[in-house]
């Protein structure tokens, strides 16, 4: 997954399923309208995809009711095993959500305690199952909920028939679907042996598959490293690249590339999964105070450290915002064969597969170490460099194009070509580069000598 450009889709949100299910229906079988997606993916120069929860569950998908069955609002599990055969077909690697620290109160061990109360066998399934407290949900018993939200019901994750069943359906999703590998949710807050044991059970069965964890707050090195995940969701990035454009001034997502990236940075060795916005954020183009930074700040996501991710509709600047706890605006019902008709940034797709297509001509942008070299409040240069390669990153936030002196300090060449404005060139003179930058645009240089 070393030089992956992820796409991130929520299926129950763009095929427009029902929002609750009923457990009655038969299944819908809207699967097959994601097809159409794959292309446009590989359209982009996208080569993985993070597919939103897929299984049985009570409403948006992290609710689960059955780890076996693809939710009935979806498909089917044959439905499910074409999709990705067909994304293989076009070199597309699929990684599925897994949401292992809490069920919904449909999934089928909870109904059966609710039914049987202490004489169910699966009371330890659950975390601080206690029959002594009635519960807010009047079920005659309380147990642990994720973040105090009761509809997800946390598992005993210590339990080994618990650990055994989820296994057991991580086996079948490699075996039947073939998938590449797990996005694991809420991965901060379950248990490290239990996460330990998972990678070597999946490692087993297949040495690449690939595992990256939802971690919002915490020391990624806790979770990144041989024995846990191949990678966690960097957090740390996504608000300082917003306010970096919004408060015009670099110096907050420059401090961030630093501690974890820099010389002595904490992360450096690490390829973490880097976004502007997902399923449970704020749209990009909502949250940034000037849409036409969209541009820049793509530019800059895809030249720093990191696996770049796009949310579906986002390439196209699709605005949505949390509002009131609720999350309907950020995963909208999407028709492909329409999306001219919903664009408010028609463009700005062709700037990010310009921007995608640079990671593809330039290893030092894959694997490059990473090195500040000016900051500005509305200009920002970095390098990025492998023993062989160095490429020189310039982002210009501002509405005019400006001239800018930028110091090459070990980056010292004579002449240089902008891989993304093919026409221009430019020189050096005694370790400085001097050069015009176009207004909310960038440069990418790279040495010809």
């Amino acid at each position: 997954m070393q030089n992956s450009i992820f796409y991130h889709i929520y299926p129950l949100g763009l095929l427009g399923a029902l929002q609750k299910n009923n457990f009655n229906n038969s299944s819908t079988r809207l699967l097959h309208k994601l097809l159409p997606w794959l292309d446009h993916i590989s359209y982009l120069g996208c080569n993985a995809l993070y597919l939103g929860p897929v299984f049985e569950s009570t409403s948006h998908g992290y609710d689960t009711a059955d780890y076996f069955t693809v939710d009935r609002r979806l498909g089917t599990n044959a439905d499910l095993a074409e999709f990705v055969s067909k994304a293989h077909a076009l070199g597309i690697k699929v990684v599925l959500d897994a949401v292992f620290n809490h069920v919904g109160r449909d999934f089928w061990a909870f109904q059966d305690l609710q039914k049987k109360a202490k004489r169910s066998k699966y009371k330890n399934w659950f975390s601080n199952v206690d029959f002594s407290k009635k519960g807010k949900q009047g079920d005659g018993f309380s147990y642990d909920a994720w973040h105090g939200h009761y509809q997800l019901v946390e598992l005993n994750l210590h339990n080994p028939e618990v650990k055994s069943h989820l296994f057991s359906a991580v086996a079948e999703w490699m075996d039947k679907y073939r998938i590449d590998g797990l996005r694991l949710d809420a991965a901060d807050v379950i248990d490290l042996n239990f996460l330990e044991a998972l990678s070597t059970f999946c490692k087993a069965k297949k040495a690449d598959f690939w595992l990256l964890g939802e971690v919002v707050f915490g020391d990624y090195r806790e979770w990144v490293n041989p024995k846990i995940l191949d990678s966690v969701t960097n957090y740390e990035y996504s608000t300082p690249l917003l306010e970096s454009f919004n408060h015009s001034h670099f110096e907050k997502i420059a401090r961030v590339l630093n501690r974890q990236f820099g010389a002595n940075g904490v992360y450096k060795n690490m390829n973490l999964y880097s976004f502007v916005d997902n399923h449970d954020v704020d749209r990009a183009a909502s949250a940034l105070k000037e849409p036409v930074h969209l541009y820049p700040m793509y530019l800059l996501l895809f030249t720093i450290p990191g696996m770049p991710s796009i949310y579906y509709g986002s390439e196209w600047g699709f605005e949505g915002r949390v509002r009131n706890g609720k999350h309907c605006e950020l995963r909208p019902k999407v028709n492909l064969k329409k999306i001219a008709y919903l664009a408010k940034r028609p463009d700005l797709i062709d700037a990010i597969k310009r921007f995608i297509t640079l990671r593809t001509v330039s290893n030092a942008l894959t694997e490059g170490s990473y090195q500040e070299l000016l900051v500005r409040k509305e200009q920002f240069v970095f390098a990025r460099a492998t023993e062989n390669d160095f490429v020189i990153c310039i982002i210009n936030a501002s509405r005019k194009t400006v001239s800018l002196d930028i110091p090459l300090y070990d980056f010292k060449s004579t002449s240089y070509k902008d891989l993304l404005n093919g026409e221009y060139t430019g020189t050096s003179h005694k370790g400085i580069i001097r050069m015009e930058v176009p207004s909310c645009w960038g440069r990418v240089l790279s040495p010809l000598d």
